[in-house]
């Protein structure tokens, strides 16, 4: 496993990370918590020091289930990142929204300590906003909320998840000097941090944790015109009428990509990631010791061929499923 900084902390990361919004159950439902228990004692294991999760996900069984994990490893040291959900449950955050109703100060406060009882530390590395709307930027609820945290020493660094497809709507908050990191949907198909997010980040030291490297799972080429998911599953909606087959027909062209660079799209989707240096650490979702496996191995230093590179920007594709 190789590591990287994350932007201006003394963290190093895992190159691979654990993306653990699938751990949490709820809509994912094809989630077990002993192969999710298997699966980040493996990643762990395998040189994984980062996790991220979110308060949000299964209403705090994820992390729960990270806490347990946290104590087998005691003697390691594993970096926890979490997320503070709007109070009203919106996602992403709407324009023209007042922070008091997403993001209250004493809100941000309380949340964080039900984060640090269910992860069972006394601080958490990265708290982060969950979604995030660049008309905050000037609020004092998030500064004044962040400010007593980290006085009071419960928590290390800040950042906040940057809304679905708008990398750009973060900028003004990066201006600010006030965190730490930003995550952001970075993949193939969504290469648009490239444009003004990666370099904003670059020129000032802050992390870029990547997520949904597999656009939630096309890029791993698991789905097909028959593909179904339990109605209560979020991917229902999310490959909902004909987006299988516009899937299908993207990915039928990657996989003309595939050679001795890259012998699986997964492994294509995250070499790409890591090619770009503003990454920091890229979280894919790991509910399986398999997926771990195959997704840590990637972790080997080799960057993509200039030939290879130039190839892969000929497959963005903007759009955005989650509407």
């Amino acid at each position: 496993m190789h590591y990287r900084r994350l932007g201006r902390t003394e963290l190093q990361l895992s190159e691979i990370g654990f993306g653990a919004w699938g751990i949490g159950g709820h809509l994912w439902q094809d989630s077990n918590d002993d192969e999710s228990l298997q699966a980040l004692h493996r990643a762990i294991d395998l040189g994984v020091n980062f996790i991220d999760t979110a308060a949000a996900y299964g209403e705090g069984h994820s992390e729960q289930l990270i806490g347990k994990v946290l104590k087998s490893h005691h003697d390691k040291r594993i970096c926890v990142a979490t997320k503070v959900n709007p109070k009203n449950y919106v996602w992403p955050a709407q324009k023209g929204s007042d922070i008091r109703d997403v993001f209250p100060r004493n809100y941000i406060i309380e949340r964080t300590e039900q984060s640090l009882k269910n992860l069972g530390v006394e601080r958490i590395d990265l708290q982060q906003l969950h979604v995030w709307n660049d008309e905050w930027a000037g609020a004092d609820e998030w500064h004044s909320a962040f400010e007593k945290l980290r006085r009071e020493g419960k928590v290390w660094h800040f950042g906040i998840s940057v809304t679905e497809h708008d990398p750009d709507d973060s900028l003004k908050m990066i201006d600010t000097g006030e965190i730490d990191a930003v995550q952001v949907i970075y993949n193939i198909f969504d290469q648009s941090p490239e444009s003004a997010l990666f370099p904003k980040c670059q020129q000032k030291h802050v992390g870029v944790i990547v997520r949904v490297p597999f656009d939630e799972g096309s890029l791993t080429g698991a789905i097909t015109g028959q593909t179904t998911f339990p109605p209560e599953d979020f991917r229902t909606h999310y490959f909902g009428g004909d987006r299988k087959t516009q899937v299908v027909d993207r990915i039928d062209k990657l996989r003309a990509l595939l050679d001795g660079e890259a012998r699986t799209l997964s492994e294509l989707a995250l070499r790409f990631t890591l090619n770009h240096p503003a990454v920091s650490t890229v979280i894919p979702g790991m509910r399986k010791t398999r997926n771990v496996e195959a997704n840590c191995s990637v972790s080997d230093g080799r960057k993509l061929s200039p030939e290879l590179a130039t190839a892969l920007k000929q497959h963005a594709w903007q759009r955005n499923f989650y509407r």
